[in-house]
């Protein structure tokens, strides 16, 4: 998955995984989708492969802050983090806020994960 600025996309360090921001840019077609809900949605897959790229499950992420240009678009995120965290009793920790995004960004996010040892 790559990355558009000269930082890592994310570090693991032992068992833990700390992200840079993850967008909701296409990777394989590398566009940003002009809507809320087309980010939301790429930007949940990009969580996804990033800690699966890290030797993860997204079961062991266990923080994740989510800014947004409008904090009405969490009626677009919400959908995907009630999918990709479905247990009401076994989530992670999250937290939202508003963000002055550039270049075409409505959202991003960054992650915390714990990998089994």
């Amino acid at each position: 998955m790559g990355h558009r600025a000269p930082i890592s996309l994310g570090v693991r360090i032992d068992n833990m995984v700390y992200t840079s921001g993850i967008s909701g840019r296409d990777a394989d077609s590398d566009s940003m989708p002009e809507d809320a809900a087309g980010q939301a949605e790429m930007m949940f897959k990009n969580v996804k492969s990033v800690i699966e790229l890290a030797g993860g499950t997204v079961d062991d992420i266990i923080y994740m802050t989510i800014r947004m240009k409008d904090r009405d678009d969490r009626k677009f995120v919400d959908p995907h983090w009630l999918a990709m965290f479905p247990d009401e009793n076994d989530r992670p920790a999250r937290h939202a806020e508003e963000s002055n995004l550039g270049g075409g960004m409505l959202m991003q996010c960054q992650v915390t994960a714990v990998l089994p040892s």
